[in-house]
């Protein structure tokens, strides 16, 4: 039986989360500037939070989901992501930082 215990909207792209391996936890500060609020996000959004921010940038500027979506990546990632099933888990595609 498929587990679909429902977590609420994800504070990035506002789809359903969906308990399972498509969620994971961020911290609005990261834990190297002594962050220690997280939350539950999509695995995709999260992987395409760092692909786009160091963590001195998400510390300094981005250390909420507002700010996160302000940002004109962001948008144009949302805008993609919304097509996808909340299952959805993946490497986002991204001009920027590539660490694979």
């Amino acid at each position: 039986m498929k587990n679909t215990e429902t977590l609420g909207p994800c504070p990035i792209c506002g789809r359903a989360m969906i308990e399972g391996p498509s969620v994971d936890r961020h911290h609005w500060v990261p834990r190297s500037a002594g962050g220690e609020e997280t939350a539950v996000l999509h695995k995709v959004c999260h992987r395409m939070i760092h692909r786009l921010f160091d963590e001195k940038s998400l510390a300094a500027h981005y250390a909420d989901p507002a700010t996160l979506r302000d940002h004109p990546e962001i948008q144009r990632f949302i805008t993609w992501v919304r097509r996808q099933p909340p299952e959805y888990v993946d490497w986002p595609r991204s001009p920027r930082r590539r660490r694979r």
